[in-house]
Order: structure tokens, then C-alpha cells, then sequence
């Protein structure tokens, strides 16, 4: 069992590109969040999944409801207020920019929430969930009692519009990244968390902090991914990109499956992790590199299937030819 900890809410997605369209119009609404979209990318690719969240009986929450229960997502629910929102808006390149109207509270459910990630071989969480109060402290409570049977996860997944005080947001990035044993930023991420120094630089200070594994993703200059004992940079796959919603997480989605192939997942796996070869690690950037590119490749935020993404095996096989 793999568990997700995090929000989930329903992005309305704003594409000046169809305004011309004769289709549904400019607007769009998907279910989304990150931890969401990282938990049904999971699920989509095998492993067992729970995720543990917040969305409302309302119209909104039962959009997210189907989209969970039709990936095979077990759902945790806790908090009382109405169903979060993020309008996204698309650039001309597909990119998007948001605006929330969010809340993340996880009260009522921190017992089942505490069965779920002692019982999991994996925990992730990031996003929101990692910082907005009251949640944020329970998500952090929840990853620290998973260490003593779980590895541990964690994306930022920084949004300055939730979280605009970049000191305050760094220190609670920094908790959570020591309470990790794998985790992913973006160049954006921790541009704007540490702005003095390169992201690779950030991200090779955070691997001296606790984690075995580090991953920084660059858009369209694609992955860097680094160990204690060496990295790997890849170019980004060629694709033609739709938009780039949802990217990030089919990413974070595929670094924990093909951690799950190489059995580097689990408390008495982490041994195994830190000792991950250079050609594990090359596939292990293939893999997450190409469910990412997948995800670019159609809109919105609709991650792979195990049959169209294929296992580690190929890659791997490929990395130590």
C-alpha cells in the first residue's frame, strides 16, 4: 500500500487558446491537487493507493469522488468545508498560472489517516498540504510516525499565491525534506525558496539533510536526478506539448513506481535506496521523464496507465547496455 496525504480540489482550467473553439468553450473543470493527481498516478501504474484528503459532499467533492473511486483510489476523508478550487489559466506555451480558493484541514480523520501510513510501505505528501494551517502540521505528524515502517516522499510543490511569506515556507520545506527519504522540487520551486543560489545547488544542499534521493525537474530542459553517490541529467522527452498540468505530479508518480520495481520502498528498503547503481538511477530517470512527457502530451492533468508507460525493466536494461 502506498498512501498520499494531501488536497484535492477541482481545477478550472482558463485556455484562451479554445476561445475560438466550437467545442465546450475556453473553460474546462478537472479534478485535480497534486497530491490528487501524484495518488491516481499511482494507482494508475499498479500499486495499491490510498489518499488521504478533503473535499465536501457538494458538486465539486463528488466530481473528485468519482475520479478517485474509477482509478482505484482509496479515499480517507476528514475536515468540513466546502470543496477547494484552483482557476488555472494557460499561457500560450500550455503553462499555467493559478488562483485558489482553498482550505486544508484533515480534522476527523486522524485515526484512520494514522492506520493508513503505519500500514503503507510508502508515504508522500507536498503541495498545500505541507503548509497551509490547520492541516499542514497533522500532515507533518502523520509522515514522522510513517518513518518507522514507511519511506517517505515529498514535493513542495511551492505555491507563493497560498503561501507568499518565502521565509516561513522555506523553513517548513526544510522540515519536511529531513523527514524524507526521496524528494522531487522543480527549478521553480526552489528558485524562489532559495533565490542566492542555483536549483542545483539547492538541491544538493537538501540531499545532505536526510534524503537518499533527490529530483529536480526544468520543464523543457528536462530532469537532474542525484544520489550521494553520483547523478544523472536527461534531456526532456520531444513531445508536442497540450499543456503542462498535472507534469510535475505524473513525475513524482513514476519516481515512486519505479522506486517500488527496484523493491527500494519500505523502512527496512532503505539500505536498498541509498545503494541504488548509476544504471538504476539513468532508468529511473527515464521512467519518471517519460510519464511526465506523456502527461504534457494531452491535456490536463490525465497521467499514464502501467500499459502505456511500460516498466523499469526496458529502461533499465537500456541504462546498463
Amino acid at each position: 500500500m502506498i498512501t498520499v496525504i494531501g488536497e484535492s480540489l477541482v481545477d478550472i482550467i482558463s485556455d484562451p487558446r479554445r476561445s475560438g473553439s466550437t467545442h465546450a468553450g475556453p473553460t474546462r473543470e478537472h479534478p485535480g491537487g497534486s497530491p490528487l493527481n501524484v495518488s491516481v498516478g499511482v494507482a494508475r501504474l499498479g500499486p495499491a493507493t490510498n489518499l488521504v484528503t478533503h473535499y465536501a459532499d457538494d458538486r465539486y467533492g463528488l466530481m473528485i469522488e468519482e475520479h478517485l473511486h474509477s482509478n482505484g483510489v482509496a479515499v480517507i476523508r476528514g475536515g468540513s468545508a466546502p470543496t477547494s478550487t484552483a482557476t488555472a489559466t494557460l499561457n500560450p506555451g500550455g503553462a499555467a498560472t493559478y488562483v485558489f480558493d482553498i482550505s486544508w484541514d484533515i480534522n476527523g480523520a486522524s485515526l484512520p489517516a494514522l492506520a493508513a501510513v503505519e500500514g503503507s510501505v510508502h508515504v508522500h505528501t507536498g503541495s498545500i498540504a505541507a503548509v497551509l494551517p490547520p492541516g499542514d502540521q497533522a500532515t507533518l505528524a502523520l509522515v514522522k510516525a510513517a518513518r518507522e515502517n514507511a519511506t517517505v516522499s515529498y514535493d513542495p510543490n511551492c505555491r507563493p499565491g497560498i503561501s507568499p511569506d518565502v521565509a516561513a515556507a522555506r523553513a517548513q520545506a526544510e522540515a519536511f525534506v529531513a523527514a524524507s527519504d526521496v524528494v522531487k522540487a522543480s527549478d521553480e520551486d526552489l528558485s524562489w525558496l532559495y533565490p542566492d543560489r542555483s536549483p542545483e545547488e539547492s538541491l544538493a544542499a537538501w540531499l545532505e539533510s536526510g534524503p537518499s534521493l533527490v529530483a529536480l525537474t526544468r520543464g523543457a530542459d528536462g530532469p537532474v536526478l542525484m544520489t550521494r553517490s553520483g547523478s544523472v541529467e536527461l534531456a526532456a522527452e520531444p513531445i508536442t506539448v497540450a499543456d503542462t498540468v498535472g507534469a510535475g505530479d505524473s513525475f513524482m508518480a513514476g519516481l515512486i513506481c519505479g522506486l517500488a520495481q527496484l523493491d527500494a520502498l519500505g523502512a527496512p528498503a532503505r539500505s536498498r535506496l541509498q545503494d541504488i547503481t548509476p544504471g538504476e538511477l539513468h532508468a529511473l530517470a527515464v521512467y519518471a521523464n517519460r510519464s511526465a512527457a506523456i502527461t504534457c502530451s494531452r491535456p490536463g492533468a490525465n497521467p499514464p496507465t502501467s500499459a502505456e508507460l511500460g516498466s523499469l525493466t526496458g529502461s533499465l536494461t537500456a541504462s546498463e547496455g
